[in-house]
C-alpha cells in the first residue's frame, strides 16, 4: 500500500531520492572521522628452529640476514 503511493507518483519519488542522496553527501563532511583510532601497520613474524645452536648463533645466521632483506615499514 505504501509503495503504491510512490509508484503512482514517480516524480515525487525521484525528487525525494535526490534529496535523501544530497543530505547523505552533505552529512558525509560532518562525520567525526578523527575520533577513530589509526589502523596499526602490518607486522611480520618469523620463527626459526636451529637445532643445537645458542641464541647468538641464531641471531647471526637467521635473524640478521632476514633483517637485512626485509625493508622497514613506512608510516
Amino acid at each position: 500500500m505504501f509503495s503504491k503511493f510512490f509508484i503512482d507518483r514517480p516524480i515525487f519519488a525521484a525528487v525525494l531520492s535526490i534529496i535523501i542522496t544530497l543530505a547523505g553527501a552533505i552529512s558525509l563532511y560532518s562525520l567525526p572521522i578523527a575520533q577513530y583510532p589509526e589502523i596499526t601497520p602490518p607486522t611480520v613474524e618469523v620463527s626459526a628452529y636451529y637445532a643445537g645452536a645458542n641464541a647468538q648463533v641464531v641471531a647471526d645466521t637467521v635473524a640478521a640476514p632476514i633483517e637485512t632483506q626485509v625493508p622497514p615499514l613506512k608510516r
